[in-house]
């Protein structure tokens, strides 16, 4: 199973080729002389074609760059989240590098879930990864567009002419910059002859109004469900001088306040969790604008000062030369002041997002048969989709042992209906494996590694040994309970002792087996393997017993003595089945190992 490296789904594939229809057709018309009549349809194909360029490439720079340092950023932000400070520190670095705040959100909202952060923390990272999106701007904002193509050229060159991965990976994103900065070229311009057309240009006196200017930001992000295209367009504008910088504030504010639609509708139909991380995401954008949008004038003053000026040149061309830089650092500013201005509110935003989201009735009941880790928006990282079935199976394990637990007191003492709750908290099972496998079937479809196919396999056989615990239970197990009820039999305390011995040590197996699979931990898995000695112990004790007890002059002492013989067996099935899956993680590491010392020497 070796995929393709970079598959193009319908939607990317046909923005692409319209992109670059539009930009071919764009090359004749940019040597027109702009003085002449506007060729409305030609500059309309330049600015569509301009777009869809710059909007692919952004998503091919993203996808790169999460596919390349997706799991380093999971760890850093799993790491350096202990005060709300840090949180926010690591969720601007995580956001910066991996370029999406949907996946830090979604990241996120799985740690809370998990247990592994508060929603105090959380708020911190949520607001940090609204700084690492500015990063986007300022990469737009430098000007670069002379070296997009040679930046498409070389990492075409990387892309299709090596086969090491890695290579191959930052290819993707050098060639995905490239896109970003030869799509602004296009569209900037396609602009260009507007500068003589005033109807456009008293159009674009509207926009010094703030909040016309938020009002139509905040509609185009909330349309195309990227802040990043809207900033990009935005700072296009500005390079052709046709908006001034408290305008282009403005449209940077309107842009913060539409990318919450992107996260309110990531959140439709999620856990609890999830819905309140979207609402502190709406309510610190929202907030930040409100408390700014009085001091636009201001913000652009202190920006002034700060950014490159070019008193050489006057009129549009100095507002075309200054303002790109000044609307993109007063993008970083307005974040970076907004973080500071709210973190220490962290834990009243938390209980404020709790008191108006609160837990629905019976939520936990819901979520014990509902997967609550797989998260769609992460299939484009399978490193950090890979990650969630991980959470998933031991969310999956939970059920599980929560049959063992309840089976051996059912089987020597209880009644038929208690075996029949057994059973079907069995169907819990089954919805989750079939969860996790529609799940893993789209993950399927995308671009993974090797290492990563490797992975996936052996997650796939371990979650179909888990599925086959849960199965021996509900089938051989309760069975046998049903058969000892039938039978009227009466199991005798010393042969309790002696099955209750053996069922904990094959609990312990299971458990840890679970924990090895979910967390990647060897070391249990070897626990597990190295149980084998003592299962074999057990075993043969029993047997010893079982013997014993044949000759035993109590009533149907042969029907008691056959279920006896079949629980320590359907014991031992489902001890094969938690070694099994042990051997998946053990598999994995011998996989890892060679690479891992590759970079040790390296």
């Amino acid at each position: 199973m070796t995929p393709n490296l970079n598959p193009l789904d319908l939607r990317t594939g046909v923005l692409l080729a319209l992109g670059a229809i539009c930009a071919l057709f764009a090359v004749p018309a940019l040597a027109e002389d702009s003085a002449q009549v506007m060729n409305w349809g030609v500059m309309g194909m330049q600015l569509f074609g301009g777009l869809a360029l710059f909007l692919f490439g952004m998503e091919q720079m993203a996808d790169a760059l999460k596919a390349v340092a997706g799991q380093r950023m999971k760890n850093i932000l799993a790491r350096l989240t202990t005060n709300r400070i840090m949180g926010a520190v690591t969720g601007a670095f995580v956001t910066a590098v991996i370029q999406s705040s949907s996946v830090t959100t979604v990241l996120v909202v799985g740690f809370i879930s998990a247990g592994l952060m508060s929603m105090s923390q959380s708020v911190g990272v949520i607001m940090g990864a609204n700084i690492g999106t500015t990063i986007t701007a300022q990469i737009v904002a430098f000007k670069v567009t002379k070296a997009a193509l040679l930046m498409i050229g070389v990492g075409f060159t990387m892309l299709f002419a090596s086969k090491n991965e890695k290579i191959k990976q930052y290819g993707t994103m050098l060639m995905g910059l490239g896109l970003v900065f030869f799509g602004m070229s296009v569209m900037s311009d396609a602009m260009k002859p507007l500068r003589s057309f005033q109807p456009f240009l008293d159009l674009m006196q509207q926009m010094e109004n703030p909040a016309i200017g938020i009002l139509i930001a905040a509609a185009f992000t909330g349309l195309v469900q990227s802040s990043s295209a809207t900033t990009g367009i935005v700072i296009v504008m500005a390079s052709q001088g046709f908006i001034t910088l408290p305008a282009g504030i403005a449209l940077a504010f309107g842009a913060n306040i539409g990318t919450c639609v992107t996260a309110m509708l990531a959140a439709i139909g999620k856990p609890r969790e999830a819905v309140r991380a979207a609402a502190v995401h709406v309510l610190f954008n929202v907030a930040g604008v409100v408390v700014w949008f009085v001091f636009i004038p201001q913000l652009a003053d202190i920006v002034t000062l700060i950014s490159p000026s070019h008193p050489e040149l006057a009129g549009v061309e100095r507002l075309a030369a200054e303002a790109p830089r000044q609307i993109a650092n007063a993008h970083t500013i307005f974040n970076v002041a907004n973080t500071l201005l709210f973190i220490g509110l962290a834990t009243q935003l938390a209980r404020l997002v709790e008191w108006l989201i609160p837990d629905k009735p019976f939520e936990a009941e819901i979520l014990s048969v509902t997967a609550r880790y797989l998260e769609p928006e992460l299939l484009s990282t399978p490193v950090l989709a890979l990650d969630r079935v991980r959470m998933e199976v031991q969310h999956m394990g939970e059920v599980v042992m929560r049959m063992l637990d309840q089976i051996m007191p059912a089987i020597l003492v209880g009644n038929t209906a208690t075996l029949q709750r057994i059973r079907e908290t069995d169907d819990e099972v089954d919805v989750l494996y079939a969860q996790i496998l529609d799940y893993m079937g789209q993950l399927s479809k995308g671009a993974m590694t090797d290492d990563q196919t490797d992975e996936f396999l052996q997650l796939m056989a371990a979650l179909s040994d888990l599925e086959n615990i849960g199965d021996t239970i509900e089938t051989n197990l309760v069975d046998l309970g049903t058969a000892r009820i039938e039978a009227d039999v009466s199991i005798s305390g010393p042969t309790r002792r002696v099955l209750n011995d053996f069922h904990d040590v094959v609990k312990t197996a299971t458990a840890r087996a679970i924990d090895a699979v979910a967390t990647g931990n060897a070391d249990a898995a070897h626990e597990v393997i190295a149980m084998k000695t003592d299962i074999n112990r057990l075993s043969d004790s029993a047997a010893v017993h079982q013997a014993s007890r044949l000759v035993a002059q109590e009533p149907k002492r042969i029907p008691a003595y056959t279920i006896e013989i079949d629980i320590i067996e359907k014991q031992k099935r489902i001890y094969y089945f938690a070694k099994r899956m042990a051997k998946t993680v053990i598999a994995q590491q011998a996989l890892d190992e060679p690479e891992a010392a590759a970079e040790a020497a390296g």
